[in-house]
């Protein structure tokens, strides 16, 4: 196939796909490695925790666990690669750190929650984020809290709705901002369209949104860096991509949206060697790939001579319609670039190679 083809842009490619036994809510890779994990519940209403390893071509069952709660959620942002342990939410509340080489009891447990955790995240692990390893868990409880796992029972931080207001399920968590020792933010999406971005050097909201639909997924385009970019996803198919570099007193950071389709986007994941390329899963078992273009200046003064920010644009590379069932889980390998592994609610995990990433 000559490189002239209409073929030059990115083709999004399912390599591998696996029907399973249960209901599959997250699948993450375990880092430096040919395996990935995934999450959910079996319909008797217990957990499960599956480790596949990709070979030749096919997912192999490499080791399966039953936990009596199903799992909601799961990183490897808080831990080490030479340890590798998995960190999962469940729908008890619970927060707990796996060693999946010995799965039987959990190396780190707490009571995080009232009830289900429906988003977790790390962050000072893999060598991404500088500071301690924390992990930072949402739940429908309301809360948004940060724990760290050398910290047993307390969190060291709990973000939760003042004395009197209505508690919002929280529907999803990311860190960001972690580029020094005493930096790190995290930014938290509610099921009433509220983005909150907390500062956790200073302990305070530093600033809040609404977009008038649930918030199903927020993520930084990289959490190590100074605050460059938020991607916020929603229940009716329009996401929205905030230029974190420039914050205006009343005006907050500037946004630019995009509607990928009429259905929820579950998911937005940036690609872990271009952090201006990301994928969103969406709930008509649809892919779209999606390249962020800077505006020529990034800032502006206003007429009082205040700094505001300028979006740039977004353009679709490419999309794929996987199933009729929503895609609600979606991780790329952060080793070898546009490998990806996804799950959905037709009870399937597939692994797709997307090429032509570095062409774009």
């Amino acid at each position: 196939m000559s490189m002239s083809s209409p073929l030059a842009k990115p083709q999004i490619i399912t390599h591998i796909q696996k029907s399973l036994n249960y209901t599959v809510f997250d699948s993450k890779w375990i880092p430096c490695s040919a395996k990935f994990v995934c999450l959910g519940n079996f319909a008797r209403g217990t957990g499960v925790m599956q480790i596949y390893e990709v070979q030749h071509g096919e997912a192999q069952l490499v080791k399966e666990v039953e936990k009596p709660k199903p799992i909601k959620c799961g990183t490897y942002g808080a831990t080490s690669l030479q340890q590798r342990h998995i960190a999962t939410g469940d729908f008890d509340g619970n927060l707990n750190i796996w060693n999946l080489e010995t799965p039987e009891e959990p190396i780190y447990s707490v009571k995080a929650h009232k009830e289900i955790v429906n988003s977790i995240d790390g962050v000072g692990g893999l060598g991404i984020g500088d500071g301690a390893p924390e992990i930072v868990t949402g739940s429908r409880d309301g809360t948004v809290k940060v724990w760290d796992p050398r910290q047993k029972d307390s969190p060291v931080a709990n973000m939760e709705p003042m004395e009197g207001e209505t508690k919002r399920d929280c529907w999803t968590v990311a860190f960001g901002h972690a580029f020094n020792d005493q930096d790190r933010c995290v930014c938290a999406g509610y099921d009433n369209g509220d983005i909150k971005l907390f500062d956790l050097r200073n302990m305070s909201l530093r600033w809040e949104s609404n977009i008038k639909n649930g918030v199903c997924c927020v993520e930084f385009d990289r959490k190590d860096i100074n605050m460059n970019k938020l991607v916020a996803t929603s229940l009716e198919g329009k996401f929205y991509v905030y230029d974190m570099r420039t914050q205006h007193p009343t005006k907050g950071f500037a946004s630019v949206s995009e509607k990928a389709h009429k259905s929820t986007i579950w998911q937005v994941k940036h690609l872990p060697q271009n952090r201006d390329i990301f994928m969103t899963a969406g709930g008509a078992g649809n892919l779209h790939l999606w390249k962020y273009e800077y505006p020529g200046q990034r800032s502006k003064k206003d007429s009082d001579d205040v700094d505001v920010g300028v979006t740039g644009s977004v353009s679709l590379l490419q999309n794929v319609t996987l199933s009729t069932q929503p895609i609600a889980s979606l991780d790329w390998s952060p080793d070898k670039q546009g490998l990806c592994v996804c799950s959905g609610f037709d009870q399937s995990v597939r692994v797709l190679i997307v090429t032509k990433l570095n062409m774009v």
